[in-house]
């Protein structure tokens, strides 16, 4: 599925000013940052890490507001589908890029700088009205999901589940989040049983597992935490007793096998552009601020100078 549609997520006012009034401190010192600045830039790629770039644009867009930053939402496998062609700018990916997704950009003359913008931990989630599994191991969660999988009760999970059935609910397969989770689990990205609700969208999914009371299903932490009212996250046991996904053991690796790196990847010829390289230079100086206030681990300071570097700025 190919979402173009936004999501805007409200902020605090105090970290919007202060974002906005070191951008316009910032805007001071050089051309490529000029108010005066025009032109468009398009991104498109992960729901994961849209939150992030989307918050990005609005705060640029105040500073910049003859620049328009067009954000939207394929998936990491549809965006990359358009970057590698040169239809975008910009692209957010909630995984690597793909050696086939490589030979697909070197064959169009597209070449990119991957910038590391934080740390996910995808979650696994259930409806706040399951009163029984507070966790789940790797094993169950492969039982559940692998290719050819049967299991349609929750009682076949585990013998002391109840007899209800069990609904699934996940990313689609163009989706950095599917792809993530299928090799973590799974053991090969894409290997998948496919008879589930599937949706690029995470607000349809957010939708399906707040109504069902039988539901299971996984996306990012940023929409569960965004969603903890209608939703339940539920611990994951790799071989080492329970962990609930939490900005602590995301950040420390202890919440595995499903902690993950996102990015985005910058149209290197585009940074030729001034409008581009004020966008970028804009997300390394406010992206930790505002990947922390959207519900992410961010990189750290010295992974955002290596951006830098690898931008070109």
């Amino acid at each position: 599925m190919n979402l173009t549609a936004l999501f805007v997520r409200p902020r605090r006012p105090a970290l919007i000013a202060l974002v906005a009034l070191g951008a316009m401190l910032a805007s001071c010192g050089s051309d490529p940052a000029s108010p005066s600045l025009s032109g468009t830039i398009e991104v498109d790629g992960s729901s994961t890490v849209f939150p992030i770039t989307e918050a990005v644009a609005e705060e640029f867009r105040k500073v910049h507001p003859r620049v328009q930053v067009n954000v939207a939402v394929s998936g990491t496998g549809g965006g990359f589908k358009r970057f590698t062609v040169g239809e975008t700018d910009v692209s957010n990916a909630s995984r690597h890029i793909k050696p086939s997704e490589a030979e697909a950009a070197a064959e169009n003359g597209v070449e990119y700088a991957e910038l590391r913008v934080g740390t996910d931990g995808l979650s696994v989630m259930v409806n706040p009205q399951n009163d029984f599994v507070d966790c789940l191991t790797v094993e169950e969660l492969r039982a559940i999901w692998e290719p050819g999988s049967t299991i349609d009760n929750w009682n076949e999970v585990r013998s002391s589940f109840p007899d209800a059935r069990l609904r699934l609910y996940g990313p689609d397969s163009d989706s950095g989040t599917f792809d993530y989770f299928t090799e973590e689990i799974n053991g090969e990205a894409q290997a998948s049983r496919s008879d589930y609700t599937a949706s690029a969208d995470d607000n349809v999914l957010v939708q399906g597992i707040s109504g069902d009371r039988n539901a299971l299903g996984y996306f990012g932490y940023a929409y569960y935490q965004e969603n903890a009212d209608k939703l339940r996250a539920i611990a994951v046991d790799n071989g080492d007793g329970c962990v609930m996904p939490e900005p602590a053991t995301i950040e420390d690796g202890s919440y595995t096998p499903l902690s993950r790196p996102m990015f985005i990847y910058v149209n290197l010829a585009s940074m030729e552009r001034p409008e581009m390289q004020a966008f970028v230079d804009f997300y390394m100086q406010e992206g930790a601020a505002l990947a922390a206030e959207v519900g992410y681990i961010a990189a750290d300071s010295a992974t955002y100078e290596a951006n830098r570097r690898a931008a070109g700025l």
